[in-house]
């Protein structure tokens, strides 16, 4: 019996075709792919439990003599194609793993190459489809050259040229590679009723799928002092953005938890519009137009509609059904219980994200994205709602459950909706009630002035009334609420520096507040937060600080550039979702802004017009 039990977070890397993502762990394990998209059910779900929930382990055979010695791993031609050396007493070996790019059938590729001597080498599968409930159905194919897996509408397919056999409902494989050898596992994955597909060339495939990355990794017209950095940070961005629709989940994992062994541990394979307006700054920054128009279609498609009826997150189809419910046979990553499947935060009113999908609309306008009238009876529809619901209290950005509240960053992000809004029917000449709408943006500016700050303790606070801060407050001098000389917002800079500052400097959210939560526990430091500090240093001409906070969080990546969504400072080890798009869109904002060396009034480096 051969088991694996979860990583840390990262320890591990990610691959992926535009459809689905897999994490492959340092030790050749693959313990987590959910099949064929990013929200299907997971047939690899060892992430959340351990080896018997479904992984795909392919490694030196310790059992054997081969135990390694040296672990080494790097993305082969800096595109996504993940290569992991493994030096034993007796030779070398490399896996390299990638899902294949232009394939008809989403296809998984693992191939074993020979480098020195000879390495016993251990292929160990254990396939559980429904988030590893369920066991298929193994039989060989026709030819013999590998396995059918198949349970309920699901089915796998593995082709490889080494002998196959059954060890209680594991599919294993021993063999010998020496220098020169090459062995090739593909698997794929479709429905149940379909028929089996032609095996395809897995060399052929490996060639295909380097070249699109590094076609796609050449297009990037980021040239500054964090060149490397920003690249990978595109690179997995632009694995997380689902072809068909150009929607880009927040994740390709659910319930990673915020704090190891609790129960902060929620479903983030969706399209937040929170992330709207970063995304086009990092895409746009990058030099990814073409993905920029696909995302502002999305959100544009996503929010097309009743404006009582916008959503903060979407289905990366624009799917608006997300019910929550938990996957109980699950012990969690780390005993982090309960695992969930979907997200009941889509059914909260959350008003910030009126503000992000209206700055997007008009970030793409102002770039040429789009046609100067596209879109614009959406948004004039979208203010109409905002300006009957904006003084209702709702659950604020981090999408607390304790209750609706009168959330200062909310507030402020209604301001930014109608701001820019004015801003385009000033430019443009497009039609709208101008006068209602400056009206509006001026009441909104006074009560969140008046209401919002706390005189005594000389700063902004997270909600009307309340003591506590946000580090969504950061914001106020990047989206240009307040100029960054303004003394509320130097005092609101010095409070979250003395007030939400983990011991490495980097910024929490909030102090959590279990009344204001509605969950129980703690949480690392935010990785966009710290990012932001960054923007607003930027801002306050404070550019040694800017430049040191950054490096430091540079520092906080896997040794293959990957960042989750916290850093838990006592663990010293990245806790949450991985890899979190909002963590790499920052970094690729921040990057830009720093090779700037400023921010425009709109809170963005300078970006060109198309």
């Amino acid at each position: 019996m051969v088991t694996v039990d979860p990583l840390k977070i990262e320890d591990y890397g990610l691959i992926g075709d535009g459809r689905s993502c897999a994490l492959v762990g340092r030790n050749g394990s693959i313990d987590w792919l959910c099949w064929p998209r990013f929200d299907s059910p997971a047939c690899f779900a060892a992430l959340l439990g351990d080896g018997e929930n479904g992984h795909w382990l392919l490694a030196p055979d310790e059992e054997r003599g081969g135990a390694p010695l040296v672990v080494s791993r790097s993305y082969r031609q800096n595109g996504m194609v993940l290569e992991t050396v493994f030096e034993t007493a007796s030779g070398v070996i490399a896996i390299l793993d990638f899902m294949a790019m232009g394939t008809e059938t989403p296809t998984l590729i693992r191939i074993v190459e020979g480098r020195r001597g000879a390495v016993p080498v251990l292929n160990w599968l254990v396939m559980r489809f429904d988030y590893g409930l369920s066991v298929p159905w193994v039989t060989r194919l026709p030819d013999n050259m590998g396995i059918n897996a198949i349970a309920g509408p699901s089915r796998c397919i593995l082709r490889c040229p080494v002998a196959l056999h059954g060890e209680d409902r594991h599919t294993v494989s021993r063999f010998i590679v020496s220098e020169g050898d090459t062995v090739p596992f593909v698997m794929m994955h479709l429905d149940s009723h379909d028929p089996v597909p032609d095996p395809i060339d897995a060399l052929q495939a490996l060639r295909r799928t380097e070249q699109f990355w590094a076609d796609w990794i050449a297009r990037c017209t980021y040239h500054g002092d964090h060149a490397p950095a920003v690249r990978r940070s595109l690179l997995t961005l632009k694995a997380l953005i689902y072809q068909p629709t150009g929607g880009i989940v927040a994740a390709p994992t659910t319930s990673l938890p915020e704090e190891l062994g609790g129960s902060r541990n929620w479903d983030y394979r969706y399209c937040w519009l929170r992330d709207a307006s970063l995304t086009l700054i990092a895409i746009m920054a990058g030099g990814y137009f073409e993905e920029a128009v696909q995302w502002r279609n999305w959100l544009q498609a996503a929010v097309a509609g009743s404006p009582d009826q916008v959503q903060i997150m979407y289905g990366i189809g624009g799917e608006r059904l997300l019910n929550e419910w938990e996957a109980g046979w699950l012990p969690g990553y780390a005993g982090s219980t309960p695992v969930r499947i979907g997200n009941a935060a889509a059914g909260q009113l959350q008003l910030d994200v009126y503000g992000e999908a209206i700055a997007a609309l008009h970030l793409a306008r102002q770039t040429r994205l789009c046609a100067i009238t596209d879109g614009w009876r959406l948004e004039v529809g979208l203010l109409q709602h905002l300006a009957t619901i904006w003084k209702e209290p709702d659950e604020g950005m981090w999408e607390v459950r304790g209750g609706r509240r009168q959330f200062t960053v909310s507030k402020i992000s209604c301001w930014v909706a109608f701001d820019r809004a004015i801003r385009d029917v000033e430019k443009y000449g497009l039609e709208a009630p101008l006068e209602e709408w400056k009206a509006l943006r001026t009441e909104i500016h006074d009560t969140v002035c008046r209401e919002g700050f706390n005189r005594d303790k000389n700063c902004f606070v997270q909600y009307f009334g309340a003591t506590g801060l946000d580090a969504g407050l950061l914001l106020i001098p990047i989206v240009g609420f307040l100029p960054p000389e303004d003394p509320r917002v130097i005092g609101t800079i010095a409070a979250i520096e003395r007030e939400l500052l983990d011991e490495n400097g980097f910024v929490r959210r909030y102090i959590p507040d279990p009344e204001v939560e509605g969950v129980l526990g703690d949480e690392g430091a935010f990785i966009a937060c710290s990012f932001w500090l960054v923007n607003a240093y930027v801002a306050q001409g404070r550019m040694e600080e800017a430049h040191a906070l950054f490096k430091r969080l540079l520092a906080l990546r896997s040794d293959l550039g990957l960042l989750a969504e916290e850093y838990d400072a006592k663990a010293g080890r990245q806790v949450g979702n991985f890899p979190q798009a909002f963590s790499h869109l920052s970094l690729v904002n921040t990057a830009a802004i720093l090779s700037a060396g400023r921010i425009t009034p709109t809170g963005a480096p300078p970006l060109p017009v198309l």
